[in-house]
């Protein structure tokens, strides 16, 4: 049999404005929808299984998809699969958790919102990217401008909360550029790439959240609910948003999006939970959405623009 010829990864510079522009709004979606996350959490699944709702996030609308796409990993594939996965979603969800239960809210969005600098500085060491100092000061702006959001005069530390939320941007920081690094293998789609790390992840999750937190008593339908759309929506399809966005456009511009998530979810709660927002706040949605719209530019000083990551190939295995 005569192998599939490797399929290059598109360089962001091969877009053009209005291709690029919309491939940014696909995958802006995926961190709006990531918003959700702490509204769905607290106003519809039951109290105090967090290791259980990131096992219910991941691992069934990962087999679902599994059975969708009709593929699985092959070669190396099923231990990068099982890198990513655990990266992505299987560590970074229970920290994630983790540090929302022992932080205040803001401080565990702001924590979050340091991902983009993650990965503009493992970007130079993992893709041997030229450091951005046009991203890095717009990553740095947008944290600013998360912690104006959502910061709150009583907001206090807990060591262990800033370490697990620190580690919470290293796990998915690192996740984000390894899937720019490896790209994904001949004939597989976005949602296949998405189906085995879900699947990997929640292989990951499936002892620690059975013995840990158990199954929760009395799951009603609110709680059904929450899981469905945590794991079809929150999950699946935004993985498959985010991996598709990642392989056409420049990885820290990607992650900058991220800074949606805190917005969208201090949104919801001025919505749903009736917190107000002073104009200190609004100057901060002025601020983040600033950072995010600008990193997504080229640097102004920059002259022949080169593409922000190598030509690079996958080749299949």
């Amino acid at each position: 049999m005569t192998p599939t010829p490797p399929r290059s990864t598109a360089p962001a510079a091969d877009l053009t404005g209005s291709t690029r522009a919309g491939w940014t709004a696909l995958a802006a979606l995926a961190p709006a929808v990531w918003g959700t996350t702490y509204i769905v959490t607290t106003h519809l699944l039951p109290e105090g299984h967090p290791l259980f709702a990131a096992l219910m996030r991941s691992l069934p609308a990962g087999l679902l998809a599994v059975l969708l796409v009709g593929q699985l990993p092959h070669g190396t594939w099923w231990w990068k699969s099982l890198v990513l996965g655990t990266l992505n979603m299987g560590a970074f969800f229970p920290l994630l958790f983790l540090s929302a239960q022992l932080l205040p809210g803001g401080v565990a969005a702001t924590l979050g919102a340091t991902q983009p600098l993650v990965v503009a500085f493992l970007a130079v060491a993992i893709l041997h990217e030229r450091l951005s100092a046009w991203r890095v000061t717009w990553g740095i702006i947008g944290v600013v401008g998360i912690g104006l959001v959502v910061l709150g005069p009583t907001a206090a530390l807990s060591p262990l909360g800033v370490l697990a939320g620190m580690a919470g941007a290293v796990s998915m920081g690192t996740g984000v550029v390894l899937t720019k690094r490896w790209g994904r293998p001949p004939g597989v789609s976005s949602l296949g790439l998405a189906s085995w790390q879900l699947t990997a992840g929640g292989l990951v999750l499936l002892v620690p959240a059975l013995v840990i937190d158990g199954v929760p008593a009395g799951i009603d339908a609110p709680a059904v609910a929450g899981y469905l759309w945590l794991g079809l929506v929150g999950a699946l399809l935004t993985y498959t948003l985010w991996f598709s966005g990642i392989r056409r456009l420049p990885v820290t511009a990607t992650a900058l999006l991220g800074l949606l998530s805190p917005l969208v979810a201090a949104v919801l709660g001025a919505a749903i939970a009736g917190e107000a927002l002073a104009p200190v706040q609004l100057a901060g949605f002025a601020v983040a959405l600033t950072a995010m719209v600008a990193g997504q530019l080229p640097s102004p000083t920059r002259s022949n623009p080169t593409p922000d990551i190598p030509q690079k190939e996958t080749r299949p295995s």
